[in-house]
């Protein structure tokens, strides 16, 4: 008697194939993907905008408890059928400037009957976006919404066959509930539980956001701000522009939150130092060479920035070893400044009274426990 092949089979191998042929892309070094599956509709706004305002903090979080891993983040926005979109889908990325670039554009629009297309946003998140296959490798879903899921879309993959594939796949996946619906609290436990991961309820604005400023911030701007220069963007004309765009891009953010670039400016100051990163993404010359990527001599000359082609070879050679000495004096006073940073807001921490939950510090914490795994 020939086996019986059922559709379900056929769909869960279709669905864990993009996952087994990243295998032969992992590598040694460690990695820590973390994916955001976010309810985006317009009583999501206050939440919305407390993310944007930490997710700087919450990669350091994760840099913190693995210095030296790969870092990749990514985003998939959700609503309803009939809003603007019913997904958008921001890929893991390790470049975590555009990813912010990419957040600060999400807004809160749309919604109208309660329930949301969660089971379409999570069949996205766990089998579309391209995780890393690796045994070095966490995963870790944070689904974030208020509304429980469509089950009379016959269209989509239910959650809970997806999320049979997600621990196939090694990926936790978290529920964060903001507010307190009791019928998407309970399908969100659910979700939880089979996701081998938390429960966590929130206020329905995400709570209070908590902004320390301290004493460091202005000068870790302006020193992050002076790495910066050092940038030698590389690459097809593209790639320069997004480089030359992303050593821009704290100054904005310093015009107008202080304390969220000095965020950004510690979290890549931390990269740095096993990277030689000034901004995240690559396409700089002086972070690639120094970290072993490039040569200068790799490079075609079409590819090199207007400044460098109008010299020499040995003179090209002078200038590069130049940037990379003054990012690297730069960078080490940079790293002091961080360190009493991070003591001044840990003590500031410490004495403040406990508040009630919310968005940044519940997914830190998540972050701190499940790393450890």
């Amino acid at each position: 008697m020939k086996p019986v092949i059922t559709l379900r089979a056929l769909a869960f191998a279709a669905a864990t194939l993009p996952f087994t042929a990243a295998i032969s892309s992992a590598t040694a070094r460690p990695t820590v993907e973390v994916a955001f599956v976010l309810d985006t509709t317009g009583s999501m706004s206050g939440l919305i905008e407390g993310a944007k305002r930490k997710i700087w903090s919450i990669a350091t979080t994760i840099l913190d408890s693995n210095p030296d891993a790969e870092i990749r983040m990514g985003l998939v926005a959700y609503r309803d059928i009939g809003d603007d979109y019913v997904t958008k889908t921001y890929e893991l990325t390790a470049d975590i400037q555009d990813l912010y670039a990419n957040l600060l554009e999400v807004k809160a629009r749309g919604g109208g009957d309660w329930p949301e297309s969660v089971n379409e946003a999570l069949d996205v998140a766990v089998n579309k976006l391209h995780w890393t296959a690796s045994r070095d490798t966490h995963r870790i879903v944070f689904l974030v919404g208020d509304a429980p899921p469509h089950m009379d879309y016959a269209q989509d993959t239910k959650y809970a066959t997806t999320l049979a594939v997600a621990k196939q796949k090694d990926i936790i996946v978290n529920a964060v509930l903001a507010g307190s619906a009791r019928d998407t609290e309970r399908v969100w436990r659910d979700i939880a539980q089979r996701g081998d991961g938390r429960f966590i309820p929130i206020p329905q604005d995400g709570g209070q956001v908590v902004i320390i400023e301290t004493p460091y911030d202005d000068e870790i701007i302006i020193l992050q701000n002076e790495i910066n220069r050092t940038v030698i963007p590389y690459g097809p004309a593209p790639m320069q522009k997004r480089t030359e765009d992303q050593t821009r891009q704290l100054s904005k953010v310093a015009a107008a939150a202080p304390a969220q670039a000095s965020d950004m400016a510690s979290y890549i100051n931390k990269r740095s130092r096993t990277s030689s990163e000034a901004v995240t993404g690559g396409g700089d010359l002086v972070s690639d060479v120094a970290a072993g990527k490039q040569k200068l001599d790799g490079v075609k000359e079409e590819e090199l920035p207007e400044n460098l082609r109008k010299l020499a070879p040995k003179q090209r050679a002078e200038e590069l070893e130049s940037q990379m000495k003054a990012r690297k004096a730069l960078n080490e006073k940079l790293a002091a400044l961080v360190t009493k940073r991070d003591a001044f807001v840990a003590a500031q921490r410490d004495k403040a009274p406990p508040k009630a939950s919310s968005f940044d510090r519940e997914v830190e914490a998540t972050l701190k426990a499940q790393l450890k795994r």
